[in-house]
């Protein structure tokens, strides 16, 4: 079976290695000159569904726990596990209370094992929750890789608008915020980031910085780099990043060490993360197209459950295709 996936962001490039892995011949399109060129070249790359149960449903959880293995699987030493710490300033504290109730998964850290965990941030909270499960990836490497990985396999990449879809048997679409006012209930929502580089701190995991009105995540890279992030805004509006949400994400960072304050802004941006009424992805068939949509702020972390499902439909289809070992 013929396959035609569009959309090589997170969402078409995990649903083309799925099947490529099943044995169908995949081709990738993407209107725009490169790969992950959208929300997902944005993303925070947190593979954190326990953390992300705390304002979502379940199957953020139920569907997001194998995530890190099968990055793991696709880009090997790429996955790092090093588990999520989610603190609080001192007048918030009170919200790692809530946060906890609402999730699981944690252990409560006193202020010297958050020192020990994280030493540049000795002394500077008093109480933490650490999700010793969970993990994270850079989204850029991962794209790049999974894209490298793709065309070794000899699979066919097409850029720019092409009109021709009579070579394949099924489309499988994965363009995201392209289809926001096409697909039924697809909303909107923007999420804008930026780089902070620095060398006078260093964090070895993902922290979570609660706030009542802008809580914050810091996600360091490699090269003195850490990406902040990010607002979530019901608009479709993908301009430069706020004033409003600039000084929020530099003052949420400075709370969390000043060292910060003496940050390079490196790089700002802002992204349309796709999402339905439930904030859960969809896979949804509309005539011989199956659409793959509505991720939110879960790319990374549910891009491989959806991918699973549109193998499962389409093996469903040609229950014999030539498979490829593991």
């Amino acid at each position: 079976m013929r396959i035609l996936v569009k959309g090589a962001g997170v969402a078409g490039l995990t649903v083309a290695w799925q099947l490529y892995r099943h044995g169908f011949d995949v081709t990738v399109q993407e209107k725009a000159g490169a790969v992950g060129t959208g929300a997902s070249g944005f993303a925070g790359g947190m593979l954190a569904p326990w953390c992300e149960r705390e304002n979502a449903e379940e199957p953020v959880l139920s569907l997001g726990r194998m995530a890190a293995d099968w990055w793991e699987a696709a880009l090997p030493g790429q996955v790092q596990r090093r588990g999520t710490l989610v603190v609080a300033g001192g007048r918030d504290t009170g919200e790692l209370d809530r946060f906890a109730s609402r999730t699981t998964g944690w252990e409560w850290l006193d202020e010297a094992a958050i020192g020990a965990l994280e030493p540049d941030l000795a002394g500077r909270f008093r109480k933490a929750l650490f999700f010793r499960e969970e993990a994270h990836l850079d989204p850029r490497r991962a794209l790049s890789g999974l894209t490298a990985a793709l065309e070794e396999a000899r699979m066919r990449f097409l850029f720019g608008d092409s009109k021709d879809k009579s070579a394949f048997d099924r489309i499988v679409d994965c363009t995201g915020a392209a289809r926001v006012g096409q697909l039924p209930e697809l909303r909107g929502v923007r999420g804008e980031m930026l780089y902070l580089e620095t060398g006078e701190i260093n964090l070895s995991r993902p922290v979570r910085l609660l706030h009542p009105r802008h809580p914050i995540y810091i996600v360091p890279r490699e090269k003195n780099r850490f990406m902040v992030g990010a607002t979530m805004i019901e608009t479709d509006d993908a301009g430069p990043v706020t004033a409003r949400s600039m000084m929020e994400l530099l003052n949420a960072a400075y709370a969390l060490h000043p060292a910060f304050g003496e940050a390079r802004v490196a790089e700002t941006g802002a992204g349309i993360r796709p999402a339905y009424p439930d904030n859960l992805p969809r896979v949804t068939a509309l005539g011989d197209t199956i659409h793959v949509n509505g991720f939110y702020r879960h790319g990374f972390l549910l891009a491989p459950a959806m991918a699973g499902e549109v193998a499962r439909r389409l093996l469903a289809e040609a229950p014999q295709p030539e498979r490829l070992a593991s």
